[in-house]
């Protein structure tokens, strides 16, 4: 675990390193091997121990040095593989020329052509594994970790953009007369909504919560991407014209069909999500004490179980188990410090070198305090008879054989290991399936053997007039992933309603 470095040392080392290039930026000499000399720019964070005891965010943002040095580090590539790793297409070289010489502005409209959620995605996106991805610079290196930072400089420039007052509503097209429903307010939602507004069409969002932006306001905490910012997004769809119906459990309060009949609508979007939470089911998922990780995270971020004033109280726990290697996990377990826990362990049934968890998370997981426990798997939770609360889990040990269908090495069990691991709660974070409410409602609407809505190329579903995109369709995915659903579904639509 690499030693942490101060926001205020990381900010020098960037004004020596800006210094150093300032007059080769001035005159554009900069070549290509000393773009490939600047070191790459850490991003500034806070301090460990007292950041674990706080909901206010852990990563800071670059400097205005930090974000174009690192901007500087770019080279430019005329086949530009980054933008075939972004799922909206964004023009990455061309944001990032901007940057590099300071103009934030052109940075950020150049973003907004095809995302309108960069502050969101700078923060949330595995770009390790998109466009950094395909990063030439990381491929030199033969590392995504060691490429352009492209992230931290979309959510600099989106920052920048929004504390500097900068921002400006999305221009609308006349008035076509059409409505359109969009069914869910997370990623794939706000994008349909915000590209189908530009379009010139009514829009309204239903929500079933009282709050617009799904996974992103009930799921990452709030100190991985604070709410005040999706909220901002959703305040500038407001602007723009976009109408939001909050407490709407569309296949209770409302069925899809209603909504296109009795309602009026010309079009309807499904991006309800995968909310339905997945357990182990071994003996003792029952206790009080043993959660999912989805509703461990909606109380906490949704709910704000975490102020003395709130009406939906945490789970007072001391040692927490954490279940599972993804980003969900890494949340929990993250949150668990936060609401009091003096010990949080993350059980894996493989190693770190297979976790699906961004880099980025572990790391912080691990300053922070969290201890992983890797190749353990629970087969049994424990519990107090009389009081009915968890009290440990069973696990046992495991080893990696050969590689399985998804390319990771294959947990096997190590027979005799059975041990027990004291705790109080349990947090199980295996995934999500998708909401059957569409579908047991809709049965226009088919789905496939998890319940994914089935769509076309252009996201169209079996039902005339309705699209899906998001989760829904994908499964647990990304935010990014979830927004590309988005944009080919508007599109599809904006033709539709065009005819």
């Amino acid at each position: 675990m690499a030693e942490h470095i101060s926001v205020e040392q990381l900010a020098e080392t960037a004004k020596e390193e800006y210094n150093k290039i300032a007059s080769k930026i001035a005159d554009k000499s900069l070549t290509n091997k000393d773009r490939m000399a600047i070191p790459q720019q850490e991003m500034p964070s806070g301090e460990p121990k007292v950041r674990a005891r706080q909901m206010s965010e852990v990563a800071l943002g670059y400097t205005r040095e930090q974000a174009i040095v690192e901007a500087n580090r770019c080279l430019q590539c005329k086949n530009k593989p980054c933008v075939n790793g972004c799922p909206v297409n964004v023009q990455i070289p061309e944001f990032i020329a901007h940057v590099a010489t300071g103009d934030f502005k052109a940075a950020v409209d150049t973003i907004k052509t095809t995302n309108l959620l960069p502050a969101i995605c700078g923060r949330v996106c595995p770009q390790e594994k998109q466009c950094q991805g395909q990063c030439t610079v990381g491929k030199v290196y033969k590392n995504a970790e060691k490429s352009v930072s492209i992230g931290r400089l979309e959510r600099f420039v989106a920052d920048w953009e929004r504390t500097e007052g900068k921002e400006s509503v999305a221009s609308v097209a006349a008035p076509t007369g059409k409505k359109v429903a969009i069914v869910g307010s997370g990623p794939a939602g706000l994008t349909v909504a915000a590209d189908c507004r530009r379009a010139g069409h009514e829009v309204t969002v239903f929500e079933a919560f009282h709050k617009a932006g799904g996974v992103m306001v009930y799921g990452i905490p709030e100190f991985r991407l604070p709410k005040a910012i999706v909220q901002n997004e959703v305040d500038n769809l407001m602007k723009m014209g976009v109408k939001f119906e909050y407490n709407t459990l569309v296949g209770r309060t409302d069925t899809i069909q209603q909504i296109l009949t009795d309602k009026g609508f010309d079009a309807a979007f499904v991006g309800t999500g995968a909310g339905l939470p997945k357990f182990f089911n071994i003996p003792g998922e029952n206790y009080i004490g043993v959660f999912s990780a989805n509703e461990y995270l909606t109380r906490a971020n949704l709910m704000k179980a975490y102020k003395t004033e709130a009406d939906t109280p945490y789970y007072d726990a001391k040692t927490v188990v954490v279940c599972g290697g993804g980003n969900v996990a890494m949340d929990a377990a993250r949150m668990a410090l936060r609401l009091g826990a003096e010990k949080v362990y993350v059980v894996y049934r493989r190693t770190r070198a297979e976790m699906p968890a961004r880099r980025e998370e572990v790391d912080h997981a691990e300053e922070e305090g969290v201890e992983f426990r890797f190749l353990e798997n629970p087969v049994e939770i424990l519990g107090d008879a009389e009081s009915g609360k968890v009290t440990g889990i069973k696990a046992l040990t495991y080893e990696l054989g050969e590689p399985d269908a998804s390319g990771r090495r294959r947990p096997v069990e190590v027979k005799g290991s059975e041990h027990d691991i004291p705790c109080d709660a349990v947090i199980v974070a295996l995934g999500n399936n998708s909401n059957p409410l569409i579908s047991q409602t809709t049965p226009e609407i088919k789905v496939d053997d998890k319940g994914h809505i089935q769509v076309d190329e252009n996201q169209a579903t079996s039902m005339t007039k309705v699209w899906a995109g998001g989760d829904i369709v994908l499964g647990a995915a990304t935010v990014i992933l979830a927004m590309g659903e988005g944009r080919k579904a508007a599109a599809s639509i904006n033709e539709y309603l065009a005819k």
